[in-house]
């Protein structure tokens, strides 16, 4: 039978197949019969099932390009940036058009082809800054004039591999520029696709990515998720969260296909991205490619003979090399960044800020920052030598902020243990502690600075708790394998086990406080469980730092041992400490019922204190681990009732929201434990930042004072050791432990202190921090790149200060923090035409005041709190930059304003009791 018979055979059996069942006796015509084997017709059953199933699934058949033809596609690109938090869309926007010429060079029996894909008549736009606010409507774009070397490169041709939509490799010129190449890459990734749904992981411009296909009739959908990709390692970002910048990327093709050839593509991509603490500081990214076949196709070249693919592209005349399919980083060399030579030369005649509490000092520590990251080790350390020595604590911040490999050289030549005044140290190591990423590099230094070297007491206490909270930010970049973290863990570790004075001990359990690690746990409830006061109050600080998943079974054995005194007698605030811990992670409804019933045999301030924190775990919307267990306890009448809750003390615990928006909330905290007689044993002031389920504690401080109940004279708990006259200060900023403060220790030092007192308060901390530093690169679909950047300083002055006076039966406690915050969040475009840039810039300074006045000569003690916020100016300034050729243009937008101040009230009582003790003072 001919080839036509069959052919025909074929459509009469389609046709009939059509026909309903009832109609088909009445309506069948009988073809000739051909002897088939069985194992034919069997064969050709299974190929009609096949062929039914696929086409119930949706799939399409196979893909392909035809040989000697050359097919035309129009290739459009629109790529646009906008500021997210202006009235109205206002950003960069570029615009090509091209005609992409495709034809088929070989194709194997496996139905591998090799495809020539080559760039013709390239058009780009873009849309003048000027003109767009000048015409609401938008003015017309303006072309951008491309230059005879990249025409020639945007026309040379690339070479992919391709088997029915799916891309295996890509070739082209290596040496070719990487803005171009990757522009040719975006255009590739519109070939890649697949005729059948399912999920897998594809390769394209964007990286390698998981991507979901849904097909229906001529139509394929491909879903991509950004999230996903892997792609070249480049950039950085800050540790915790919320100093880093939220992203929310979409990207989703839409495929047509006709008699087994792609017809068009459609691939829009969008991305949100903003800072993390104000997401209204955002930008929006979107780019828009379009596909699309020009018909009819028109005769092309032959194709070309050879075994394989490798001798293929060996005849070819552009001999190419592979290439990945992934965008190539590219970098944007700054022609207007500060440069740290430049600086040197005008050194006499530059003014250094240095007073943190400004916002200009923040900005010119961050200017700093850039001339440092790219500065060379002579540069650096002949500006520590020539600057005053005023300036150099600041100057000394920004070089550890930096923590390029040259800086951090010089500054190991510049520093010297042995020499330099103390400020300056702990300046240093302090600024090491707070570092947002630090590096392998920077821990080696420090470790090499305090090595073997006889130190100032606090010079050494600072740099063990910096040694501790470097070694815990490594850990978090799983970075514990490092030879400078083994190190540094050893140091803490051998330090410990060989200290013999107390105030050592509590120093290397607060440093691995600091750190961390899960593998200390066993060290730190060794200490708190047998060690005097000091060791186990510093112990049980240190494992309340650590997330509720490492508070284990043996963990909460040993804290129920302390809080209920198995097996020696525990000073009131660990037995709270221990408390704390039971009732915050994941506690459970016998020991919620243990804890309360033992404030039966408690004094009345530490049981009032005690029932206050389990009141308080009720009101906290925060996902508290024990609210819910908390409620179903307190259903029970037997335990809420009067008799339970009815306690006196003047001891209070209470905390709240101080301002909350969309990004962010605040809250604020204190915790006053008072002794039986009146006098403040431990007071705990606390400010923390939570998203989305995230904790910083941005600042904790505490007053202790212990050893007054025999001045006041009274009597210990039985058991209870007599402990020394001492009240001090210790701190708490961005989850780093800083070295305790103390006032006076001893009856001796305290009368001298306070009959020689000069009234001036302890700086508590004093500096410039690098609290965000982010750096992304967001590799487009369409090939173009978007780079992130997020920098923002921190100036803080906080100071304390407690004073007691006996003549007056009085005791003032007052925290100061002065600060300064400016963040400088921007994306930048490069394209081989255009280089646009998005900047937004927020500053603002605030002061903050937190005191406590406490009158003893009252009965009951009167107790004044005060919490509150000065007013707070805020500037944003908006800013576009474009680049197209020699052409360039700036365009500007801002708003500023100043936030009144305010006085929190705290609650009903206490206001009260400050009218009162204020009016008093007054008169």
């Amino acid at each position: 039978m001919s080839y036509d018979g069959k052919r025909e055979i074929t459509k009469r059996q389609s046709s009939f197949l059509s026909i309903p069942l009832p109609y088909r006796d009445k309506w069948a015509i009988s073809p000739p019969q051909p002897t088939m084997k069985p194992q034919a017709v069997w064969g050709c059953f299974c190929l009609l099932c096949f062929s039914f199933l696929r086409a119930a699934k949706g799939d399409l058949q196979l893909l392909s390009f035809q040989p000697r033809t050359l097919y035309q596609y129009r290739y459009t690109l629109d790529v646009q940036l906008h500021h997210t938090s202006t009235p109205s869309p206002w950003g960069a926007q570029l615009q090509a058009e091209t005609l992409i010429h495709l034809h088929r060079l070989w194709r194997n029996q496996g139905g591998e082809e090799l495809l020539q894909v080559q760039i013709h008549d390239l058009k780009v736009q873009h849309q003048p800054e000027e003109e767009r606010s000048q015409n609401s409507a938008g003015g017309s774009p303006a072309e951008i004039a491309l230059s005879p070397e990249a025409q020639a490169e945007l026309q040379q041709p690339v070479f992919i591999s391709w088997n029915s939509g799916k891309v295996k490799a890509f070739y082209g010129n290596e040496a070719e520029n990487i803005l171009i190449s990757n522009l040719k890459r975006g255009i590739i990734s519109l070939f890649q696709l697949q005729p059948h749904a399912g999920t897998t992981v594809e390769e394209d411009a964007s990286g390698s990515c998981q991507v979901t296909y849904t097909v229906s009739n001529h139509s394929i959908t491909k879903t991509k998720d950004l999230l996903s990709c892997s792609k070249p390692k480049s950039g950085f970002t800050s540790l915790n969260k919320i100093f880093g910048v939220q992203w929310q990327p979409s990207s989703r093709s839409q495929y047509v296909v006709k008699d087994n050839l792609l017809q068009s593509v459609l691939a829009e991509e969008s991305h949100e991205v903003a800072p993390a603490l104000r997401s209204r500081s955002g930008i929006r990214i979107t780019s828009r490619q379009q596909l699309q076949l020009v018909s009819p196709a028109m005769p092309g070249p032959a194709e070309v003979s050879g075994q394989s693919l490798k001798d293929v592209l060996a005849s070819t005349e552009a001999r190419p090399q592979p290439l990945g399919m992934a965008s190539l980083p590219f970098r944007r060399v700054c022609t207007h960044c500060p440069s740290l030579r430049a600086f040197l030369k005008a050194f006499d005649r530059q003014r250094v800020q240095t007073d943190t509490s400004k916002v200009a000092t923040a900005w010119q520590f961050q200017r700093f920052i850039q001339m440092f990251r790219s500065a060379k080790k002579r540069d650096v350390l002949q500006l520590l030598r020539r600057a005053p020595e005023e300036t150099r604590p600041f100057l000394v911040e920004a070089v550890v902020a930096t923590q390029s490999v040259a800086s951090l050289a010089a500054l190991s030549d510049f520093l010297d243990f042995s020499k330099e005044p103390k400020s300056l140290l702990e300046t240093f190591l302090y600024a090491a502690a707070f570092s947002p990423r630090p590096s392998g590099e920077l821990l080696h230094l420090i470790l090499d600075k305090l090595d073997g070297k006889q130190l100032a007491p606090e010079i050494w206490e600072t740099g063990i708790v910096a040694v501790g909270s470097l070694v815990g930010k490594l850990c978090q970049q799983k970075l514990c394998g490092l030879q400078a973290v083994e190190r540094g863990v050893e140091t803490i570790l051998r330090g410990l086990r060989g200290a013999e004075e107390e105030p050592e001990v509590v120093i290397y359990l607060l440093a691995l406080g600091n750190a961390r690690l899960p593998e200390t746990i066993p060290t730190l409830l060794d200490h708190a469980e047998d060690g005097p006061t000091a060791v186990t109050a510093a112990a049980t600080t240190a494992l309340q730092r650590f997330p509720a998943a490492h508070i284990s079974s043996k963990v909460k054995r040993v804290m129920r041992r302390i809080f209920h005194q198995k097996r020696k007698s525990y000073d009131k605030t660990c037995r709270l400490a221990a408390a704390e811990i039971l009732l915050y992670n994941h506690p459970s409804p016998m020991d919620v019922i243990n804890i309360l019933l033992a404030t039966r045999e408690m004094e009345t301030e530490m049981a009032t204190f005690l029932l206050l924190k389990v009141q308080n775990s009720l009101r906290d919307h925060h996902h508290h681990l024990a609210k819910k267990i908390m409620k179903e306890i307190m259903g029970d009448p037997r335990i809420n009732n009067y008799n339970f809750f009815s306690k006196v003390g003047i001891s209070s615990s209470f905390s709240g929201p101080l301002t909350v928006t969309q990004d962010l909330t605040s809250t604020f905290g204190l915790d006053l434990l008072f002794l039986e007689g009146g006098f403040l044993r431990k007071s705990v002031s606390d400010f923390s930042l939570l998203r989305h389920g995230q904790r910083l504690r941005a600042a904790q401080v505490t007053f202790e004072a212990q050893g007054m109940e025999s001045m006041m004279g009274e009597n210990l708990s039985e058991g209870e050791e007599e402990p020394e006259l001492m009240a001090g200060m210790s701190a708490i900023f961005f989850d780093v432990q800083l070295r305790p403060v103390v006032f006076f220790q001893g009856y001796t030092d305290l009368m001298a202190k306070v009959l020689l007192s000069s009234g001036g308060p302890t700086s508590v901390v004093k500096g410039n921090l690098l609290l965000m530093d982010h750096h992304q690169v967001i590799p487009l679909q369409s090939g173009l790149q978007v780079t992130i950047k997020l920098q923002g300083g921190l100036g803080l002055d906080i100071s304390a200060d407690m004073d007691v006076s006996i003549w007056e039966q009085e005791l003032k406690t007052s925290v100061n923090a002065r600060g300064s915050l400016a963040m400088d969040f921007q994306a930048e475009l490069d394209s081989p035409f255009l280089q646009a840039t998005l900047r937004s810039q927020t500053e603002v300074e605030t002061s903050i005041h937190f005191d406590t006045k406490l009158r003893f000569s009252s009965s009951p003690v009167l107790m004044c709190l005060q919490l509150r916020e000065e007013q707070v100016p805020y500037r944003e300034v908006f800013t576009v930059s474009q680049s197209a050729g020699s052409q360039s243009s700036t365009a500007r937008k801002g708003r500023h304003g100043t936030v009144p101040g305010r006085e929190f009230a705290l609650h009903q009582t206490n206001s009260k009791v400050c009218n009162l003790l204020l009016t008093a003072e007054k008169e």
